[in-house]
């Protein structure tokens, strides 16, 4: 781990950029500069004839790629933003070049457009709840935006009630807007969560790995206890289960998990399991 700063620290100062496929699931810095496979050279990863990221060229990029967080393209560069490793998901079909985006062990929740989150209702109004959704400010819902809402037929939020719902508008000039709907007006699984349960916070980056397709810990997890659960982006997961004593245990597994290997998750699963 050490080595891998050390390089890209080197790199850094140096004014190098490297190609992406050469650093997957490596330690990048704020600042670096990053080369897809369209822009390196014909000698090579690490050849003389590499250069930085040119988006505004005169030809085409063959491959379209889609930059996640930590990476941003500034003018007709591509810069690390976040220290982490790099990622690459490769693309299911077509011309696409996959996405590239740098994981991070990040607490702070920034808000992105899309992303399901679980706010807490901290004030009305007029006809707009203040959502606190973790970000640096809150979140705005209107009471239209839930599925059958309108002038007459309000729905019943309260101050305290937990929202589960999607981000419309977040970008760094303007409030977070959310709504609890779909882009066909349906709820969709949004709206208050119930009152029971049990609201803790993780980190971002244990909500990314719960939420992978085929997770163990969810599948190992739903075989101890039937439960209800439902996890937010900005770190936030709500779970109940029959009772406070299985609810509890839960939370603390779920918590626990980020620093588990695979052998102390089965050993713990099996031992509550027996119980």
């Amino acid at each position: 781990m050490a080595e891998a700063v050390q390089f890209a620290a080197e790199s850094l100062a140096g004014g190098r950029a490297r190609a992406a496929r050469t650093v997957l699931d490596q330690v990048v810095l704020p600042g670096e500069e990053l080369l897809l496979p369209e822009q390196e050279d014909v000698e090579g990863p690490g050849g003389a004839g590499e250069r930085p990221l040119r988006l505004n060229a005169g030809t085409r990029s063959r491959l379209r790629v889609v930059c996640g967080p930590g990476l941003r393209r500034c003018g007709d560069r591509l810069l690390v933003t976040k220290c982490g490793r790099l990622r690459h998901k490769d693309p299911g079909s077509g011309s696409s070049g996959g996405v590239y985006w740098v994981d991070s062990q990040q607490k702070r929740y920034v808000p992105v457009k899309g992303d399901h989150v679980i706010g807490i209702v901290t004030a009305k109004s007029g006809d707009i709840f203040k959502v606190d959704v973790g970000g640096s400010e809150p979140a705005s819902l209107s009471y239209l935006a839930f599925e059958g809402a309108t002038k007459r037929n309000r729905p019943n939020v309260q101050v305290g009630d937990l929202i589960y719902g999607q981000f419309v508008v977040a970008n760094k000039d303007m409030e977070p807007e959310m709504v609890c709907i779909d882009s066909c007006g349906r709820a969709n699984g949004m709206g208050v969560i119930g009152h029971d349960g049990l609201l803790f916070k993780v980190t971002l980056g244990l909500i990314r790995k719960l939420l992978a397709p085929e997770c163990e810990i969810i599948q190992e997890v739903g075989k101890l206890y039937p439960l209800e659960i439902v996890f937010g982006m900005n770190g936030r997961i709500w779970v109940k289960a029959k009772t406070i004593q299985q609810t509890l245990i839960l939370a603390n597994i779920l918590e626990a998990c980020e620093h588990m290997t695979a052998d102390q998750r089965k050993q713990i699963f099996a031992r509550l399991a027996e119980n």
